[in-house]
């Protein structure tokens, strides 16, 4: 057995101090080289509106380039056309309902995509949607505040920085991927792609400017009605409708395990 010096103890008692000390950091410091995603479009669509499929594949476009917190809300007012969109939900509805008073519109449309809660376009143009968020990147309206999250045991641990004013603390549940097959209306013979649909949405927290840790359950990402979640730090009306995105951050569940969307 290799003789061990006292100098060489004493470095091994330090380093074995400092792996303590970095194992009992708060869950906030877990990511140095976190990089804030470029980032939020939220898809309000429907698989019962003939002009949203070129947004559902420009929105997958989106999915895949891995640096966007992509959102798919399914409505359910085109339904009457003869096909019940099989992922739509009343709730997605009166989310774009709230947005559309944010944006001081009289009605909705599909396909429309929200960019940071804070502008609207038809969602068919991946290009232009990623040309408007570098623009509100640069000029200050992007995702300014760092949000964190991650496993922690049998606990989703969300963490959000410091920065300016106050925001709702929101998680996004969603299903990744999923295929159907249109047998009734405007799409009618169709199959197509979804990416990212929503099942719910939960406030979960008040943001006041100074940082904030939250803990939630876990297993409700990796459920039968979702498998994955994004965190958005999101500023609202004074009625309280949604309006600007400052944070965000994506978890996807992968064989009962969590792991963090790298931006």
């Amino acid at each position: 057995m290799q003789a061990v010096s006292k100098r060489q103890c004493i470095n091994r008692a330090a380093k074995s101090a400092v792996a303590m000390a970095l194992a009992l950091l708060p869950f906030q410091a877990f990511a140095d080289s976190f990089v804030q995603p470029k980032g939020v479009i939220e898809l309000f669509t429907s698989q019962g509106c003939r002009s949203c499929p070129p947004a559902d594949r420009a929105f997958e476009q989106l999915v895949r380039q891995g640096n966007i917190v992509a959102l798919s809300y399914h409505v359910d007012y085109w339904n009457y056309l003869g096909w019940a969109d099989t992922l739509g939900t009343p709730e997605n509805t009166e989310r774009q309902y709230a947005y559309a008073k944010t944006f001081g519109r009289s009605g909705v449309y599909t396909p429309q995509a929200v960019l940071n809660g804070r502008d609207h376009l038809k969602g068919t143009d991946a290009t232009e949607i990623n040309r408007r968020l570098e623009g509100m990147r640069s000029s200050g309206k992007g995702l300014v505040v760092p949000v964190k999250a991650r496993q922690n045991g049998d606990q989703l641990a969300i963490s959000v920085g410091s920065g300016i004013g106050k925001a709702n603390v929101v998680v996004v549940y969603f299903r990744e991927h999923q295929t159907v097959e249109m047998l009734k209306g405007e799409n009618v013979g169709k199959s197509m792609d979804y990416w990212h649909s929503v099942t719910d949405v939960q406030t979960v927290g008040l943001w006041n400017g100074e940082p904030l840790d939250i803990t939630l359950p876990a297993r409700a990402i990796s459920s039968d009605k979702s498998d994955g979640c994004a965190v958005l730090l999101q500023g609202a009306d004074e009625e309280g409708n949604p309006s600007g995105i400052v944070g965000a951050t994506v978890m996807m569940g992968r064989h009962n395990s969590l792991w963090l969307r790298k931006f």
